[in-house]
């Protein structure tokens, strides 16, 4: 009679630790958006510099600075006001900062607009973001992002 009570128990508690294990699983990922201003200049190689804010579902902030720089087949000089950018796979946030992947491809004059996938590792980095300038060309490089400290 004792074992009868026991057996559901023991199914209830697999179940219940499944379901958590699952749960703990998916919640391992977060969300992190990123709001930024860049200004750069090209000429064969290109270089940008800005800041934002990183700012994630688990509550932490950080103030980011932001460097790009690159080369290719591209003139101009540019600046990207309120520009966002969202992380994908993403489990902790030491994980945002680095060097990410870049390659564009540019045409604008004085109103211009750009959205680009960049990638770290797992980690993706989706920016979007208009602007002012002249830029023009095809271009590779890097993206680095790092907390301020």
């Amino acid at each position: 009679m004792r074992l009868r009570t026991f057996a559901p128990m023991v199914i209830l508690a697999a179940a219940v630790a499944g379901g958590w294990s699952d749960n703990a699983a998916a919640a391992g990922k977060i969300d992190c958006k990123l709001k930024f201003n860049l200004r750069g200049w090209s000429a064969l190689y290109k270089h940008a510099e800005g800041q934002g804010v990183v700012s994630c579902d688990n509550g932490r902030t950080f103030n980011v600075n932001i460097v790009a720089v690159g080369g290719g087949l591209t003139v101009g000089k540019y600046r990207v006001d309120n520009g966002t950018g969202k992380f994908s796979d993403v489990s902790s946030t030491d994980e945002l900062w680095g060097d990410y992947a870049q390659g564009e491809a540019n045409a604008g004059v004085v109103k211009s607009g750009t959205a680009q996938v960049l990638t770290k590792g797992t980690a993706t980095l989706a920016l979007a973001g208009s602007g002012e300038g002249v830029d023009i060309g095809i271009s590779f490089g890097k993206f680095t992002l790092t907390p301020v400290r």
